[in-house]
């Protein structure tokens, strides 16, 4: 009888670390949008299409370096990969729940991180003290090594077999379609919606927890808001992991989805003030990136592990286009209308089509044929 392998392991604490780094930097791109804007007199769009372009060529870049991590080891490409690599089967899961909440660790660090730093030095400045802080996550390194935990049958797989199978499977294609709409969510609130808030909030009032924190102008009340969707995206990421357990993936999937649009329909249609953004901040944080150990868990379970790096690379791609798309349109349709309103109810009806497409889904394993 085997051992069971035990959750926490020095590759995950590693990769949870990188992952923090690398999530607080991305997270406070949105607080350096009007003040980069300002001082080029920049339109929104083109500050929004550099971020876009950033994420795109993320997702372009998932699946290659999936394959390079399955094929040449994990510290020639840490992804997410090695963290799933990291545990048992039974642990994949709650795993990759415990990585995206160290990133939303870093989400909370990071945008007040960026505000406070702002205040002390130029952009500039910051953007190097932020590249220094990438590089300081390389010493991890040499932890940064996991066992493959594939069957037999996945083993004898080739990576063309696994691809024509999935390519050829409609449940792949609706997980691919409907990770579209995670990207385009999230990217167009941590690139825009402290500038929504900073602009379109009522003005902080001096009594009450506002004041509790410090938080004076609607600026600091937006940086602030994409901490409180980090601290509530740790709970909601472990509940969806453990959920993910216990319950039909696709049907939990659909629910985020709904409930993110509802979430959102809500916040555009009351007056925006501190108390609202606080509330859907939080609303909005619980469902955050609970898709993730979700739809990698539908993929793992359904095409297997030996090339689980490379298949979610593939869907996550979808994701990351959705990223550019919400980043760029948020921009450009802001600078068309002078407001959010319009990008923001596209992001609600991208929503409610996700939560559809994903009802269908066969959530089985694949036999590759014989």
């Amino acid at each position: 009888m085997s051992k069971e392998k035990p959750l926490i392991t020095p590759v995950l604490l590693a990769g949870c670390f990188i992952i923090l780094v690398g999530f607080s930097i991305r997270a406070s791109y949105g607080v350096f949008q009007i003040p980069i804007a300002n001082e080029f007199g920049w339109p929104r769009a083109e500050f929004s299409l550099a971020i876009a372009i950033q994420n795109l060529a993320w997702g372009f870049g998932s699946p290659f370096f999936g394959a390079m991590a399955e094929r040449m080891g994990d510290r020639k490409a840490i992804i997410l990969g090695a963290i799933l690599y990291a545990s048992s089967d039974d642990n994949r899961q709650m795993s990759l729940s415990i990585a995206t909440a160290s990133g939303s660790a870093g989400q909370i660090i990071g945008p007040p991180a960026a505000i406070a730093l702002l205040s002390l030095m130029e952009w500039q400045m910051v953007f190097i003290v932020f590249a220094a802080s990438i590089l300081s996550v390389l010493v991890l390194l040499p932890f940064m090594k996991a066992p493959e935990m594939a069957t037999k049958d996945e083993i004898e797989e080739s990576l063309g077999d696994i691809l024509k199978l999935a390519s050829r499977d409609p449940s792949f294609a609706m997980i691919f379609i409907g990770f579209f709409a995670c990207g385009y969510q999230l990217a167009f609130i941590t690139a825009h919606f402290p500038a929504l808030v900073t602009e379109m909030s009522a003005p902080v009032e001096s009594y009450g927890w506002c004041g509790d924190l410090g938080i004076t102008t609607t600026a600091a009340l937006g940086g602030l808001s994409i901490s409180i969707i980090g601290f509530a995206n740790i709970i909601g990421t472990l509940v969806a992991g453990w959920a993910g357990k216990k319950y039909k993936k696709k049907w939990l999937l659909s629910g985020i989805y709904a409930g993110r649009s509802i979430v959102s329909a809500w916040f555009i249609l009351t007056p925006i003030n501190a108390n609202t953004v606080l509330i859907f901040s939080f609303a909005l944080g619980f469902l955050w990136l609970a898709t993730v150990p979700l739809t990698s868990g539908l993929v793992a379970h359904i095409y297997g592990l030996k090339y689980m790096a490379t298949l979610y690379g593939i869907v996550f791609f979808s994701h990351q286009l959705g990223s550019f798309v919400g980043v760029w349109l948020g921009g450009v349709l802001y600078d068309d209308y002078g407001t959010y309103t319009f990008v923001w109810w596209v992001g609600i009806a991208i929503g409610i089509v996700s939560a559809i497409i994903h009802l269908p889904i066969k959530e089985e394993k694949k036999i590759l044929p014989q």
